[in-house]
């Protein structure tokens, strides 16, 4: 049996199987013509493929036994983390109590199929940034290959997990980048405009004003661009799937005309006051809320709850009162489309429909703010509005079909996530794969071993 496993031709054969597999997986048949380099590596070694050992020389020195090993493991973790599976930790709140900060989770990467990179030339390891420096690319935009998603063993389904890439990290302000480039831009934009109103000039189009702030950031900060797969992950459920109506009444969310169903923990803030008294802290350790969610002001406290541990805040002795800090319809708020039209916010707005690949749907000046981020930056068109008329690629548009799908994500601590609701659809070719796993949970609060939620660690992620 040693022979068999050490004879060259069972070692080729293992190996062409593998690579074999791959190259099916994959797609790419132009792969085919590395198979020489294998067999060459493996029978005919006419090449000195490992040129860091000095050929010929069957015992190697502890300093290249030890290079072999890095090399084959980089190699292999590179090749894991690209196709299979990848690790992720829980750096904010957003998902609380259903994943808490501190979470190290597994993420799946056949659940949905592995994307080929779009930036291939790259860092081992590293995001976007190298380690140790603020600004550095990781990576080299030499070769940028369009998308392709590999077979994956499911569809992505309402109520999944999701880690993907941030849709609207596309251009960052380097160095400022949260919030959001566009978020700042606006922000930017209704300054520049509220000055113009309380100086008595005249008003101008909103489009006018984020044209003189893009135009101020780029003379006045670095500006830089990045490709979908090196845009920074996010975590966040998916709640609507492409096709589904989605709509949100006081918090209540609705997916095709019917309550959300009941998943996780979703949190609101809530105002909490007391008779004067402090609420125990032991009370609030055992229901998991930590100091650093909380604001506490005297005998008032605001703290995201989920409802069964509102109900039970509400029981202690030394409650007044609690009210659920809902914005109502309306209150005006920053969040998609950014129109005139929608006067949305984060607890109140919809009906919306979620674009699907293959569906058309009407456009118009009131529903282009729907979907002009997705034609134009998601699907690559050339999109302009002229006499009041929609171009599409220089051809007057009533009507836009999708390339994609796309999805609606939320985070279940609903007051403190930065999710669709502030920047619109996740297209799929930003979906990185299904949180599937925690594998370590740590509590920033605690300390040595109380650090470790144990009732936390090798938990299936629902």
């Amino acid at each position: 049996m040693t022979n068999i496993l050490r004879n060259k031709w069972f070692k080729f054969s293992i190996a062409l199987i593998i690579t074999l597999l791959m190259i099916i997986w994959i797609g790419s048949y132009w792969l085919l013509l590395g198979l020489p380099i294998l067999f060459d590596v493996y029978i005919s070694k006419k090449v000195h493929w490992s040129f860091w050992k000095k050929k010929g020389v069957k015992k190697q020195s502890t300093a290249i036994e030890w290079i072999d090993a890095i090399i084959f493991a980089v190699v292999a973790a590179t090749i894991i983390r690209m196709f299979f599976i990848e690790a992720y930790t829980i750096p904010t709140s957003s998902m609380e109590k259903s994943l808490l900060v501190g979470d190290y989770l597994f993420v799946s990467k056949v659940a949905y199929g592995p994307k080929v990179p779009n930036t291939p030339l790259s860092f081992p390891f590293a995001h976007h940034t190298m380690p140790g420096t603020s600004k550095t690319k990781s990576y080299l935009e030499w070769i940028n290959w369009p998308y392709k998603r590999l077979a994956g063993f499911n569809e992505i389904k309402r109520n999944d997990v999701v880690v993907f890439n941030f849709p609207a990290g596309d251009t960052i302000v380097v160095g400022r980048e949260n919030p959001d480039y566009y978020s700042q831009l606006r922000s930017a934009a209704a300054n520049i405009k509220g000055n113009d109103m309380k100086k008595g000039r005249n008003i101008q189009p909103d489009k006018e004003y984020e044209r003189v702030a893009r135009k101020y950031f780029a003379q006045n900060m670095e500006i830089d661009t990045r490709p979908v797969d090196k845009r920074e992950n996010y975590i966040k459920r998916c709640v609507a799937v492409p096709g589904d109506t989605i709509s949100s009444i006081d918090g209540q969310l609705y997916i095709n005309g019917k309550p959300q169903e009941k998943v996780g923990e979703v949190q609101f803030n809530y105002e909490v006051r007391t008779n004067g008294t402090l609420i125990n802290p032991r009370k609030l350790q055992e229901m998991n809320i930590s100091k650093a969610e909380m604001i506490h002001s005297g005998s008032v406290y605001h703290m995201p709850l989920s409802k069964e541990k509102a109900d039970k805040i509400g029981k202690l002795g030394n409650v007044s009162s609690m009210v659920k800090m809902i914005h109502g319809i309306g209150t005006p708020e920053d969040v998609f489309p950014f129109s005139e039209h929608y006067n949305w916010n984060r607890d109140n707005f919809g009906p919306l429909v979620i674009p699907q690949k293959g569906k058309t749907v009407e456009l118009n000046l009131k529903t282009l703010p729907l979907y002009e981020r997705a034609i134009h930056a998601y699907e690559g068109n050339e999109l302009s509005v002229k006499d009041s008329s929609i171009y599409i690629n220089g051809k007057i548009a009533d009507s836009y079909t999708f390339k994609m799908d796309y999805y609606w994500m939320m985070g279940d601590n609903r007051h403190k996530s930065a999710d669709s609701r502030y920047w619109g659809y996740v297209p799929e070719d930003h979906v990185v794969g299904k949180a599937s796993f925690i594998w370590l949970s740590l509590d920033k609060e605690q300390d040595g071993f109380e650090k470790i939620r144990w009732n936390r660690i090798f938990k299936w992620i629902h």
